[in-house]
């Protein structure tokens, strides 16, 4: 057994980060509200609040972001002043509709919503 603490680590986007049961009825909320997106890029942040917004078939948005925290009335004051910031992003995905893009385009996608991530 390590005696090490355990660190947090940002996680990059990839096909085990799923939505969660909580995630699936307001992800299903904001694909019927947005007609030409293909997925819902989904930011999990640190202090429990969630960041999502439909994305169309070339990565633009398809819909308003929307910032929630469930079984709570608002965001946190974390997320009041700064927004959600990048700073705070435990995970981040894109919960894809079906039929799924194809591998490439699901790449090409997720790089531009969610950012290009290099391990140094």
């Amino acid at each position: 057994m390590s005696s090490r603490p355990k660190i947090k680590k940002k996680t990059t986007p990839g096909p085990e980060l799923k939505a969660q049961k909580n995630e699936e009825a307001m992800i299903a909320g904001i694909l019927e509200g947005s007609p030409e997106g293909i997925g819902v890029a989904v930011i999990r942040l640190e202090c429990g609040c969630r960041k999502m917004a439909a994305v169309d078939k070339i990565g633009e948005p398809a819909s308003k972001v929307i910032i929630y925290r469930d079984d709570a009335e608002s965001i946190c004051d974390a997320c009041k002043k700064d927004n959600g910031a990048f700073a705070r992003v435990l995970t981040q995905f894109i919960h894809w509709q079906e039929p799924l893009p194809d591998g490439a385009t699901r790449m090409k996608i997720e790089a531009k919503v969610l950012g290009v991530y290099t391990n140094q």
